[in-house]
């Protein structure tokens, strides 16, 4: 389940865990420091932080330093607080307004994530990769989403309420990849996502997304993009979409 890293007052905290309950999970951390470490040891869909008091450095030092994070800033803003609301939105912070967006803050924070993002990103994925059943768009839509760990076509199967044999025959169907390849194409967008962080060197991603190895990713990477690890931050999700789809989508099923 994604993660959703918070620092915040607790109203934030409060107001999330209602609006995103079974969507993510929420991680409350104690200070910047413990955010960083979070961030470059699991994978972290979005981060939520107050900009007043002492918060606008750090809304400013994350977004240099992992800018392909998203970041919700969430306060009861007030007139006074216009210019800390300018340098949030010059930084690229998504803007939650407590007191006064209450009500959407779930969907704001939920447009902002790095699972909304990639989804944008490889929207034109189901008609490239041919995948036009029902059944084919939900497991699409599973595995962008569910990205940190690899699934395995048992775990999908039972995610979705059908047999293992059923999914991997009607997924495939109609020229579309088999989806041990798929899998790996969006875990592959993912760490292409990560590498944009200078916090985040190819051997922090692969451990954040569980690959077995740097070794791994690197291999796998050269499989879906025909790039080495490394050249994935250059790619983004739409340039391993474009990769993938050049003669990169069958693979032995798991």
């Amino acid at each position: 389940m994604p993660a959703i890293a918070v620092l915040a007052p607790a109203p934030a905290g409060a107001v999330l865990r209602r609006a995103l309950a079974r969507r993510a999970r929420l991680i409350r951390c104690r200070g910047a420091d413990a955010l960083r470490k979070l961030c470059t040891t699991r994978l972290v869909d979005a981060i939520v932080l107050s900009p007043l008091g002492n918060g606008l450095p750090i809304v400013q030092e994350l977004r240099k330093e992992m800018p392909g994070i998203p970041v919700v800033v969430w306060a009861p803003f007030r007139a006074e607080d216009a210019e800390t609301l300018s340098a949030c939105r010059e930084a690229g912070a998504a803007i939650v307004v407590q007191g006064v967006d209450d009500a959407v803050a779930g969907d704001i924070v939920g447009r902002s994530t790095l699972a909304a993002e990639r989804g944008r990103a490889l929207a034109d994925a189901p008609r490239v990769l041919r995948l036009t059943e029902p059944l084919q768009r939900r497991v699409w839509e599973l595995v962008v989403r569910e990205v940190e760990c690899p699934l395995r076509t048992s775990d999908i199967a039972r995610k979705l309420r059908v047999s293992r044999e059923h999914l991997s025959r009607q997924f495939g169907a109609g020229g579309a990849p088999n989806l041990k390849r798929v899998i790996d194409l969006t875990r592959v967008a993912c760490a292409a996502q990560l590498l944009r962080n200078p916090r985040m060197p190819p051997q922090v991603v692969a451990s954040v997304l569980n690959f077995a190895s740097p070794s791994h990713l690197n291999m796998t990477a050269q499989r879906i993009a025909a790039t080495p690890a490394a050249g994935l931050r250059d790619l983004g999700p739409e340039g391993v979409l474009a990769g993938f789809v050049h003669g990169r989508t069958r693979s032995r099923e798991v």
